[in-house]
């Protein structure tokens, strides 16, 4: 089966989720029935959730609740302001020496603390080639970052073309994914896209965003090898997040987890305040305690690095 047809069966209707998980009337009544924020979850993850529990973790970071009503002092739209560094419709250069290009809109799941969910994506202009051009005419762009939305949810073909784009950049010498596909719909990683992988330039590093132990399974840590056959690095970030993973018996589960699987920890993100996350707001004192834990139980390389973003700064801002 194609990831495309696997792809079509994602909850995307809130009334056909509450019955797959067997809401009850009172947790029901929790739930948000038309969100602002759409509803887009993969069936697999789905199916990992526990039945009419809200407290679920999964639950959690996917399934719309009333709680993204509030208004929170603090709290903002654009919380990274990506928008006063948007050079062109589809890129963006925050920091020396790498730029983002937002290959798209579209998600494999839409996670409820999204920093980017209010952002104005292009959708009419298919190409890349206005953002080629001003990449092409930087040389002081060595490495390009493909994101979204989720760069995975582009075809073969256009990620094909894309790639060899900026292969073709002589100043260019890395390209990083950053994905969550592969939790969600592990199939994605088929042999079309691992060959594009291998053929490639640019030395790639492939990042995923794993926030619980749930999410990394056989089918996903599988599908992930075969881009670590290739001699690419696969990294992980997550975010901290308020009852989802904010104990140190899931981190320490989550990261042991990662190395048995070759996966490099990379960042642990405080949240990006972006209106109706509050409820997902982890104290920035008790993320630095959980890292300490971390270092105090696993190997160095195990520990990832806790880090926030500050608008205007050159880089991610380390805590810890």
């Amino acid at each position: 089966m194609s990831w495309r047809t696997i792809q079509r069966k994602n909850f995307t209707r809130v009334q056909e989720l509450c019955d797959f998980l067997e809401l009850d009337d009172v947790a029901r009544a929790k739930v948000l029935k038309t969100p602002r924020f759409p509803l887009n979850l993969p069936f697999r993850l789905a199916a990992k959730m526990g039945k009419n529990n809200l407290n679920d973790p999964l639950f959690r970071q996917f399934v719309p609740i009333k709680d993204e009503l509030a208004v929170s002092s603090g709290f903002l739209l654009d919380p990274v302001k990506d928008a006063s560094v948007r050079k062109e419709r589809k890129l963006l250069h925050k920091y020396p020496g790498r730029a983002l290009l937002l290959a798209t809109g579209a998600c494999a799941m839409n996670c409820r603390f999204c920093f980017r969910q209010n952002f104005e994506y292009e959708t009419e202009q298919k190409s890349f080639e206005n953002e080629l051009r001003l990449i092409a005419d930087d040389p002081s762009l060595k490495e390009i970052i493909l994101s979204g939305g989720d760069a995975l949810s582009l075809s073969n073909a256009v990620l094909q073309e894309l790639t060899q784009g900026l292969s073709a950049i002589p100043h260019l010498s890395l390209l990083r994914f950053h994905t969550r596909f592969p939790l969600g719909i592990p199939e994605r990683l088929d042999e079309d896209f691992i060959e594009l992988l291998a053929t490639c330039r640019l030395q790639i590093w492939f990042v995923i965003h794993c926030n619980h132990p749930l999410e990394l399974d056989a089918d996903v840590a599988a599908a992930l090898r075969k881009i670590q056959k290739l001699g690419i690095p696969v990294l992980n970030q997550f975010v901290l997040l308020k009852g989802v993973n904010d104990t140190f018996p899931i981190l320490k589960e989550l990261h042991e987890r990662l190395i048995e699987c070759g996966i490099i920890p990379y960042y642990m993100h405080q949240l990006d305040r972006v209106q109706g996350a509050a409820h997902f707001e982890v104290d920035r004192e008790e993320g630095l305690a959980l890292i300490q834990q971390l270092r105090a139980s696993l190997p160095g390389y195990a520990v990832p690095r806790f880090a926030v973003e500050i608008p205007g700064e050159i880089s991610k801002t380390i805590i810890a």
